[in-house]
């Protein structure tokens, strides 16, 4: 759901600001009214869940020092200022300092919504990105995206743990939508730069003198080459096999005169080399030993057994809350189908099957095997995958039903038994054999 959003409504006069806040309220906003700026700044502070409309002449501190005083301590508040007839040159300088806009008694209430209600939206996308920004610093919890119990994932989030803590240079690769660049995020992290800039650009996003531009200067808008933007923190070179081999050489004496340790710590990740190829073959060999000093390579979600059914149980959970509707639940047979699938797209291709049976379930229509089958004949032939012992699709499987009843049933252990006909005991050894723990349920 949307985060409601607050107007925070600044006047001495009484009859201005409660005018205002009748009409914004009407046009469906959650309005507030201060007097003074003193007063509002008690309430209002640098992640204020809201806007700020202002006037600019009051007595005490004035609309200008109170706008200053709002964009010292959060230069991301839209505040809309409202200004006397006449008063343009004042208008003018308020936007200079950092006022979202401004209006010019009398004015149209008509716009007052309409300013009101784009500067509620930039807002929203403000606080989020702050909050995501936030989470992507957050070494634990990054750490919990990478779901799955598999021994792959287990040394993928241990070698995280051992090379997030290093300054050397690393070289990410795997197939497509393996996560690249969560793994990335989560080496920056959990390390001693977490409190650093994480800078990241696509190689194959530009040409080859933009991309010059942007790493190294000049750029067209004046603004930090980014080698120097991520000075201190973590440069992240998507895409790292299209940088053209002139660039190349540039980052690689870029690199050598950093020194030990470096400056500025580059992640680069390789999105995708002709299968027969290395990725050796794709970079400089100078270049490739200084980046690939430290290297992670991702495995593909075919190879990780019941991974793909914790991930597809809590996908789908999460679309179903997100669309209002029940999660589909599987069957034995859809299953099998999800543990046996190439996954040519890997979790990027899970995810959006994840999605589609959530909408299909929501319509109660369709199943998991079409939708399979469909994603698989659209990507072409299916790449080759070696089979299982029935006893491992049989121990997925039983892992996923007790897992999804748990959760169902929020860590209720006599519900659970109810339901799938267990004696405690043997209940306990299950979740016991399968990493499954009641806490993590209530």
């Amino acid at each position: 759901m949307a985060r409601a959003m607050k107007v925070a409504i600044v006047d001495d006069e009484a009859d201005m600001r409660q005018s205002i806040s009748q009409w914004l309220a009407l046009s469906g906003f959650d309005t507030e009214t201060f007097a003074s700026a003193e007063e509002a700044l008690k309430v209002i502070g640098p992640e204020f869940q809201g806007v700020v409309v202002s006037d600019i002449k009051m007595p005490g501190m004035d609309g200008m020092a109170f706008l200053k005083r709002l964009m010292g301590q959060d230069s991301g508040l839209p505040v809309i200022m409202i200004t006397g007839h006449g008063d343009v040159p004042m208008a003018v300088e308020a936007m200079r300092v950092g006022a979202f806009d401004f209006l010019e008694k009398p004015f149209n209430p008509d716009r007052m919504t309409e300013l009101a209600k784009k500067a509620t939206q930039a807002r929203r996308m403000t606080l989020d990105n702050r909050a995501l920004r936030k989470e992507l610093s957050d070494g634990s919890t990054i750490m919990k995206k990478l779901i799955g119990s598999s021994p792959a994932m287990d040394r993928l989030r241990e070698d995280i743990l051992d090379l997030g803590q290093a300054d050397s240079h690393v070289l990410i690769d795997g197939e497509t939508g393996t996560g690249k660049t969560l793994v990335a995020h989560a080496l920056h992290a959990v390390g001693p730069r977490a409190s650093k800039k994480f800078v990241a650009v696509s190689c194959a996003a530009w040409g080859e003198d933009q991309l010059s531009a942007r790493l190294f200067g000049p750029a067209e808008d004046g603004s930090l080459p980014l080698i120097e933007e991520a000075r201190g923190g973590t440069l992240c070179l998507e895409d790292i096999e299209a940088m053209p081999g002139a660039l190349q050489a540039r980052l690689l004496t870029v690199i050598n005169e950093q020194g030990t340790p470096p400056e500025t710590r580059i992640i680069a990740i390789c999105n995708q080399h002709a299968p027969d190829t290395t990725l050796e073959a794709v970079l400089r060999p100078d270049l490739f030993y200084r980046l690939g000093a430290m290297t992670i390579l991702l495995p593909p979600l075919r190879t990780r057994g019941e991974d793909i059914l914790q991930l597809f149980t809590r996908l789908s959970e999460q679309f179903a809350e997100e669309y209002g509707c029940d999660a589909p639940q599987v069957t034995a047979q859809e299953a099998a189908q999800l543990l046996q699938a190439p996954w040519p797209g890997n979790v990027r291709q899970l995810v959006n099957i994840a999605e589609r049976a959530v909408l299909q379930n929501r319509r109660g229509s369709g199943s998991i095997a079409s939708l399979l089958m469909a994603d698989n004949e659209a990507a072409g032939p299916a790449l080759t995958t070696e089979g299982k012992p029935l006893k491992d699709y049989v121990e997925s499987f039983e892992r996923m039903l007790i897992d999804n009843t748990m959760r169902r049933h929020k860590g209720s252990i006599v519900a659970v038994m109810e339901e799938l006909c267990l004696p405690r005991r043997t209940l306990n050894e299950k979740m016991a054999k399968y990493g499954l723990t009641r806490g993590d349920y209530v």
